[in-house]
Formats: structure tokens, sequence, C-alpha cells
């Protein structure tokens, strides 16, 4: 089998050729920069070849899509790729973009030519559908967040995500009323059901169980909680607590 680094985009117009013309078209190369160009009654399809599949080619396809009614791209089947999440991406960019994609498969005794995807219309709506669990995903972490204290683009740093914010939230109370019961937890911050989970998985190291169902903050919970100074500080002006009558609260003691 050919080194696949080394194919060719001339190696691959006999296999696409043979595919198109065992269909039934009438095969030309090189039409007026396109790479391959077929007709069927009146029919037109274009190829564009290359040995990766690349933003160029892409670029290149939608162009023939101006005049073509069916625009493909026909690159070297490496196997490695197919089952990469980026490839899952490249796929489903091409299916939006209504363009086809063959995969030719070149060996010392035989090609082969695959119809990965077809150059059909995209159905949005389907794939909105399609989508939903992902979306419900993200309209709930949008909705247990109390504000926006990342910054777009980050790289590398730390991200108050609905959780994170949970955990601020926890830490602030068990900062404030030193050791407690989930119960009283949930009820000091009106947090969700989530609460024990947190606490038991204790993701970021924040938390100390002292006994069942009873916990602590930890000597790296309150070191790092200072890190979230604004976050912590609204959680604290709105902490519920229990407090005798005529008593100052934790948050209002100097």
């Amino acid at each position: 089998m050919p080194d696949e680094s080394k194919i060719k985009e001339e190696a691959l117009y006999q296999p696409v050729k043979s595919f198109l013309e065992d269909n039934g078209f009438k095969v030309n190369s090189e039409v007026l920069n396109c790479d391959v160009t077929a007709m069927l009654n009146d029919m037109m399809i274009v190829v564009e070849m290359k040995t990766r599949l690349n933003l160029d080619v892409i670029l290149q396809a939608v162009e023939r899509q101006k005049f073509a009614d069916m625009v493909y791209i026909a690159v070297p089947k490496k196997g490695r790729l197919l089952f990469t999440k980026r490839w899952k991406k490249i796929c489903h960019l091409l299916r939006r973009l209504e363009l086809g994609l063959l995969l030719v498969t070149i060996k010392k005794d035989f090609t082969y030519v695959e119809e990965a995807l077809k150059p059909l219309p995209f159905d949005r709506s389907r794939s909105i559908t399609a989508s939903q669990r992902k979306r419900k995903a993200v309209l709930r972490e949008i909705n247990e967040r109390h504000g926006d204290y990342n910054t777009g683009g980050s790289h590398n740093k730390k991200l108050v995500t609905s959780y994170r914010e949970s955990a601020i939230q926890i830490a602030v109370i068990l900062d404030e009323l030193q050791s407690c019961s989930v119960r009283e937890i949930r009820k000091a911050g009106n947090l969700p059901l989530k609460t024990a989970r947190i606490l038991q998985d204790n993701h970021y190291g924040w938390f100390v169980r002292e006994k069942r169902g009873v916990y602590r903050l930890s000597e790296k919970g309150g070191k790092e909680l200072k890190e979230y100074s604004e976050l912590a500080e609204h959680f604290k002006n709105n902490l519920k607590l229990d407090t005798p009558a005529g008593a100052e609260s934790p948050t209002e003691a100097t």
C-alpha cells in the first residue's frame, strides 16, 4: 500500500473517474480550474481533489457550488482520522455546506472509492432536534449561574461553571458556620439537590467530612475561596441563616 503521506492528487483521478463512470456519468478533467467534471443528461457534478481535507479545498468546493448541481471533495482514506472528534466536526461542516465527500483507498492491486457523504440539502431543524440534549445542557448551565465571572476566549484558566459556583457557595456557608449538615447547607444557600453530591465528590478538595452528613471547610478550601472574592461576597450577602431573636447574624458581625 502506498505511503498515505506521499499520495499525489493525480493518483486520485482514475479511481474517481471510474466511480463516476460506473454511475453513468461522462467525465472530464481540468475544465476551467475544476479538477473533475461529470455530466449525466443536464446534471453537472464537480469533484475537487486534495491529498488532505483542509480549508483550501473546502473553499474551492464552495466556489464550484455557484454553477454545479452537486459538488464533492475527494481525498485519500486515512483510517486513523475517521474516529477522531475533529473528523466528525469536519463532516458536520461539510453536511452544513451541502458538500459530498469521496474517500479513495489506493493499494497496489486495487483502488476503491466510498461515498462517505452525499451532497444533500441540510436540514437545520432536524440538526437542532438531534442536539436537544446539548441545548438543554447549555440552557441549564446558563440558568444555574449567578453572573458572568469568566472572560470569553480564556485558555488554561479556572472557569466559573455552575458546578464551581455551587461549590463556592457551599464553601462560603461552611466558612460562616464552620461545621454543619448537608440539610443546613442546602437551607442556608437555597442550594439544589446536587449539594450532597458536590460534597461527597469533593472535586476541588475544599471539604472535609467530619461524620456522616456533616462537613467543614478544608484549609485548601479556605485559601482558594479568596480567589473568588466577588462571587463569595455575593453568596455571603444572600445567606439565609437561622439566628436567635435579637442576635447578630454572622454576615452582620463586624
